[in-house]
């Protein structure tokens, strides 16, 4: 096992969760694709009828809105990166779970990987973690410009950190099944201001 970031293991018991699984043979990837934006209105609507009645008192309806808008997003790339990534040959079930806390939000996605992405993934990560977060978003921009949709971006999880001021750890696990496989966990804190 190998933990990046900002990956909380045991995080603290609560009663508003939300945890939803996508399993890669189920239906093809584009049909998958579709639904990731039904998933994250899901999850946002969610953040807003079971968090926001608790804390309508402490929270402006602007700093709300914003809430649920970062939740939504936070949710749909999570998704996304776990729809492009999961590698279709793992009989692993691809999850996205939503944790309610009064001082923060926290996602963890997780999904199957081939051997051959965890070597670029985690060199990304490092990266991440060790540089200038604005400046990489910038650079890739450009790239992403340049080469086209197709490029690998990580467009989304700079963003997470440059626009909301996520808090992002990831944590890779070679599970010892037949044949092996590995799993990769990205989990995002999103701090809830007053």
């Amino acid at each position: 096992m190998t933990k990046f970031g900002h990956f909380i293991e045991d995080l603290p018991p609560q009663d508003e969760y939300l945890t939803i699984g996508f399993s890669p043979s189920s239906r093809p990837l584009k049909k998958r694709w579709e639904n990731n934006g039904l998933s994250a209105d899901f999850i946002a609507e969610y953040f807003k009828t079971f968090f926001v009645s608790q804390e309508k008192e402490t929270l402006s309806s602007v700093a709300i809105e914003n809430l649920k808008d970062g939740v939504k997003y936070i949710a749909n790339e999570l998704l996304e990166n776990a729809m492009k990534f999961q590698d279709e040959a793992v009989p692993f079930t691809a999850k996205i779970g939503f944790s309610l806390y009064n001082d923060r939000l926290i996602f963890r996605v997780t999904n199957g990987i081939n051997d051959q992405q965890i070597e670029p993934f985690q060199a990304f990560i490092k990266r991440l973690l060790t540089e200038d977060a604005d400046e990489l978003y910038l650079q890739a921009m450009k790239t992403n410009a340049r080469k086209g949709v197709n490029a690998p971006s990580r467009l989304g999880l700079l963003s997470m950190i440059c626009d909301y001021s996520a808090k992002l750890g990831w944590k890779f696990e070679k599970l010892q099944t037949e044949p092996p496989m590995t799993i990769v966990s990205t989990m995002v804190c999103l701090k809830i201001d007053d």
